[in-house]
């Protein structure tokens, strides 16, 4: 295979990050030419990853309090202005700028990065979307995205996704739908129906998880699993750690590397570990000072450590539900207890309750009531194997190579301005 030239266009989702960056390793490592079009804070670890960086004209997307708005139009509103369209216009002119520059083979986006899709569009550049996550977009057979249901079953389920999935499209389409098509207008593309057809223009639709994790569904014919990354965040990967001493199941809490206003949680899950016989390893991420949670004697609270070196030692995780803590998990066969609170969390957390892999608890649970969560867990050894024989799947599928066969299959591109 012959060296390529890759554009990658990424926008900061926090928990994204990790995968994405996996993916543009993956691709130096190869020995192709990989340029990373994004936001100053994903410099560091673009760099990290072996990858050129090329920053945006301005920082192209605002960090997103989604924790802080209540009602679901509030949510759809503020994805289209901070995420998805508000930042279009500015992306769409960087990604035009950097594709004419480097005449990559492929430009590789963020789901949100609807800017780059057009910029791409507009040079004749094929681009491929990736899905650090479960399937996202519509489909049959597959429950509405960010509901945290089960597959629906009858003529009545079918009627569910399909009036959930009707009522999400008019959603996000009464913001977003009208600036897409007019970044779209402005560099000379067609209209779409509906903002999902953006999406849906993608060479690949590249979902960075197991199908094994997801649930089974009809997808479109240009969407792929190519399997999980589980890299750790670049700003955890090296850091020293060492088990506590002791015997005890070392138990890790691992939630969202973002705020979502979860400190009190945090500390109900502090204070449940410390009314068990257990070590407690909780990580806060850099949205979290350590220094906020009061650890009883058995718990230790740290910034950050390496989550590959932390689940090898672990009997169990406590989680937001986040996808790349929960896989991470599963692939290292180890069971969850997830208190989600928002995203795509109750998604991933049915999919653990469905297999039997863990139990799901509210997020505002009492300390009490996480603490039987997690002696039930450790104390029935059918949620450890049902991980395993999750988990078996997903780690096999990690260490497969499809992510890089579809990257690489793209065909080598024209000129762009040619």
């Amino acid at each position: 295979m012959s060296d390529r030239t890759y554009l990658f266009v990424l926008t900061d989702a926090g928990g994204t990050v990790p995968p994405e960056m996996g993916v543009v390793r993956r691709l130096v490592d190869r020995g192709h030419r990989v340029t990373v079009l994004a936001d100053d804070p994903l410099e560091a670890p673009a760099l990290t990853a072996g990858a050129r960086f090329r920053p945006t004209t301005g920082r192209v997307t605002k960090p997103f309090d989604d924790w802080a708005i209540r009602t679901p139009p509030g949510i759809a509103r503020g994805m289209a202005d901070q995420m998805i369209v508000g930042p279009a216009p500015v992306q769409a002119a960087d990604a035009v700028a950097a594709i004419d520059e480097l005449r990559p083979d492929l430009v590789v986006v963020s789901s949100f990065a609807v800017g780059a899709m057009i910029a791409a569009e507009s040079r004749g550049v094929p681009f491929d979307l990736l899905m650090p996550n479960t399937y996202a977009l519509p489909a049959k057979g597959m429950p509405p995205f960010g509901v945290g249901l089960a597959p629906a079953h009858g003529p009545m389920g079918a009627l569910r996704d399909r009036a959930f999935g009707a009522a999400g499209r008019r959603l996000f389409d009464r913001f977003a739908l009208e600036p897409l098509n007019a970044v779209r207008t402005d560099h000379g593309l067609e209209p779409v129906a509906t903002m999902w057809n953006q999406m849906q223009h993608a060479r690949r639709q590249l979902v960075l998880t197991s199908a094994a994790f997801d649930f089974p569904a009809e997808l479109p014919a240009n969407a792929r699993y190519v399997g999980p990354v589980l890299d750790d965040p670049s700003w955890a990967a090296d850091v020293p750690w060492t088990p506590p001493t002791g015997d005890d199941p070392l138990v890790l809490v691992a939630m969202s590397s973002t705020f979502q206003n979860h400190v009190e949680c945090l500390q109900r899950i502090a204070d449940a570990l410390g009314d068990l016989p257990v070590r407690g390893v909780v990580t806060t991420g850099p949205a979290v000072e350590p220094g906020t949670i009061t650890a009883p004697a058995n718990v230790t609270v740290v910034a950050s450590a390496p989550h590959h070196l932390v689940m090898r030692e672990a009997s169990l995780v406590v989680t937001h539900g986040g996808h790349g803590t929960v896989i991470k998990a599963l692939a290292a066969g180890l069971p969850l207890v997830v208190l989600h609170h928002g995203r795509d969390q109750a998604d991933n957390a049915v999919r653990v309750t469905e297999r039997g892999a863990g139990v799901a608890i509210s997020r505002r649970s009492s300390s009490q009531k996480i603490s039987r969560a997690i002696a039930r867990v450790l104390g029935d050894d059918r949620y450890r194997q049902a991980a395993a024989r999750l988990g078996e799947q997903v780690a096999r599928d990690a260490l497969g190579t499809a992510l890089l066969d579809e990257l690489e299959s793209a065909p080598l591109a024209r000129d762009p301005l040619g």
